[in-house]
């Protein structure tokens, strides 16, 4: 019993450790950034489904938001909807590329910033590439 309980502590311990957040700033409008993004009058992002996901339905119908997500979210979107605040909302996935070749230089090209757009407070997890 005695064994048992030093294991799990030092489980429980070592798990905490390598879980610590780890803040990264990265903005809107620069590559690597993941989170809401406001087409306006951009031009048409390419996506990766034609329908919007939504994981829970709502009763107020609201305009679809498009998300640039990273891609292993996409296929448990229920799992990681919760940290975008999008979970009872219909979700558009625009692909990585057309964030990174268009989105990101007509952003900044408007806004005159050169990436340091809107800042997010998104925790990274020990993905590359996610702020």
């Amino acid at each position: 019993m005695k064994r048992l309980l030093i294991f799990a502590l030092t489980s429980a311990i070592t798990a905490s450790a390598s879980a610590a957040d780890v803040a990264v700033s990265i903005s809107l409008g620069q590559p690597g950034f993941y989170g809401q993004i406001d087409i306006g009058d951009y031009p048409p992002p390419r996506l990766i489904y034609a329908e919007p996901v939504i994981v829970e339905q709502v009763v107020v119908v609201q305009q679809p938001i498009y998300l640039h997500v990273q891609p292993d979210y996409i296929q448990h979107w229920d799992q990681h909807c919760h940290e975008y605040g999008a979970c009872g909302q219909r979700v558009y996935f625009v692909e990585d590329s057309w964030y990174d070749t268009v989105y990101v230089p007509t952003y900044n090209k408007k806004h005159g910033n050169h990436g340091k757009g809107r800042k997010s407070n998104h925790k990274d997890n020990g993905h590359d590439n996610h702020q």
